[in-house]
């Protein structure tokens, strides 16, 4: 049984817990690895010996491609499956990691951290609100092939190669910046094949989606919230908004705000056709103003309620 992780995290870190990882290197000079460059950082874990567990506040982001990870490790809003390698991500804001109980182990794998200020400007920050995988929950790591966990590594090890022997010039950076793309498009081709696999086995998840949205009219929510949205019902099936998303349209090829909408229009439909006026389908929708119900009817029918209705009728004999 999925047990929902809320807003809220279900454990209180003080302040001192955090390792702040405010700067690239942060982390690298913690773990002991070696430093490069001032705004990118590869650290390869099989060097480092054992290490202590550290809880990061991260400032910048980070792709961790490893064989195992510290058992019972904060990813994102929950707790993380170690069974097998995988692939996590974090943003500036995000935390990551276990807070360090004085024991030591030996991680096998590699991190990449960069910077946000370093990829300003470049075609990292154009594709952002493409690499949906930043802002995933732990429960929704990609868990890599053998070939493309030896690709990401090969592709680390590259960039590490390349901070060590270059010198920082303009030119450097922008081969850099270039890299860290690259390893970002290969992440993302890699979640779409876990998504292309899940697909048949993410059979159920419409049901469970159209099954969130009948409970959310059946308790009478909209009364209190308004229309249901993407983020509650991403919520009630305990998967973070983007991956929640992403795993919707791979599975019926519409984003869930469409699934909502198709949702409302059919519920909507079988009101009128009961005999509620547009006033009380509005109010029974969860619409703050009938005007707005109409408009949302019109664009997603081409028609206004009251023809649709109209339209019923003509066909009763």
């Amino acid at each position: 049984m999925c047990i929902r992780i809320r807003f809220f995290r279900t454990f209180i870190a003080d302040m001192n817990d955090f390792l702040y990882v405010n700067h690239a290197n942060d982390y690298a000079i913690h773990v002991g690895a070696e430093v490069w460059h001032p705004m990118v950082s590869v650290v390869h874990f099989d060097e480092l010996g054992e290490i202590r567990h550290s809880l990061n506040k991260m400032g910048v982001y980070a792709i961790f491609v490893q064989d195992n990870f510290p058992d019972n490790p904060t990813y994102g809003m929950g707790g993380y499956d170690t069974s097998k390698g995988s692939l996590t991500a974090a943003a500036p804001g995000q935390v990551i990691g276990k807070p360090d109980d004085g024991h030591r182990k030996v991680y096998h794998g590699w991190a990449l951290l960069f910077d946000a200020e370093f990829m300003r400007g470049t075609t990292f920050e154009q594709r952002l609100p493409d690499y949906h995988f930043f802002s995933y929950h732990v429960n929704e790591a990609l868990h890599t092939t053998d070939g493309e966990k030896e690709l990401l590594w090969q592709l680390m090890e590259m960039i590490r190669r390349f901070i060590r022997h270059r010198g920082q010039t303009p030119m450097t950076d922008r081969i850099l910046q270039d890299y860290i793309v690259l390893v970002c498009d290969y992440c993302l081709l890699f979640y779409e094949r876990q998504f292309q696999t899940l697909a048949g086995k993410q059979g159920d998840l419409l049901h469970r989606f159209q099954r969130v949205l009948a409970d959310y009219y059946e308790r009478g929510l909209q009364h209190h919230h308004g229309l249901p949205n993407v983020k509650y019902c991403a919520s009630e099936l305990c998967l973070s908004p983007s991956y929640f998303g992403d795993v919707v349209r791979s599975v019926t090829g519409d984003s869930p705000t469409q699934v909502i909408q198709h949702f409302l229009i059919d519920r909507a439909k079988s009101l009128m056709v009961s005999g509620l006026t547009v006033t009380q389908v509005a109010d029974a929708l969860g619409f703050e103003y009938p005007q707005h119900f109409t408009r949302f009817f019109k664009k997603h029918t081409g028609m206004q309620p009251s023809r649709y209705v109209r339209s019923i009728q003509n066909k009763e004999p």
